[in-house]
């Protein structure tokens, strides 16, 4: 794993020398993402012309965002998607089931009713079945994308996968507030 001007070329995955998978071992990306940063330590770079400092300091931030869009199960699979030419409309544009809808009617009401109630486990709950519902999207999403690289359903799965985790901050949120 060599970092230079060509790393800005390279995917992400390429950078980590990874496969450009949705199903990703995340120790060896974390491995990999601690050897880059090694390469770009302070104390490696003071005998380096400025030039080569800043050219340096880039590509340690080029690997910052590599690492974080593919430790992120939601952001790895907008950019794999990306990377096969499947751009992702904002959530204002993209059409959804009503059975989805429903659903997340349906979350909102109950959230809003723990809060109402101060109900702690029933949050506690909300968020054990979201969990449960988020990692099985995110296991349907391996099977689209790795699998039968079928974009398009796994597109609109991504699209499913971030209403969730906007209710898993609103949980979270909800919860906060009622520890204070």
């Amino acid at each position: 794993m060599q970092a230079s001007a060509s790393g800005f070329q390279q995917n992400f995955f390429e950078l980590f020398s990874l496969p450009a998978r949705y199903q990703l071992d995340n120790a060896l990306l974390d491995r990999h993402y601690h050897a880059l940063q090694a390469q770009f330590h302070p104390d490696n770079l003071s005998l380096l012309s400025e030039a080569e400092r800043r050219a340096s300091m880039q590509s340690a931030a080029r690997a910052n965002e590599a690492y974080q869009t593919l430790r992120s199960s939601t952001r790895r699979a907008c950019y794999l998607l990306a990377l096969h030419g499947v751009n992702l409309p904002e959530e204002t544009g993209f059409a959804m089931s009503d059975d989805f809808l429903m659903q997340q009617m349906g979350w909102r009401e109950a959230i809003a009713d723990a809060q109402h109630t101060g109900d702690a486990h029933l949050l506690v709950e909300l968020e054990t079945r979201l969990q449960h519902e988020m990692r099985e999207l995110e296991e349907q999403l391996a099977v689209r994308i790795d699998s039968e690289q079928n974009y398009a359903d796994a597109a609109e799965e991504v699209h499913k996968l971030r209403f969730l985790e906007k209710l898993a901050q609103e949980i979270a949120d909800a919860s906060g507030t009622m520890q204070h």
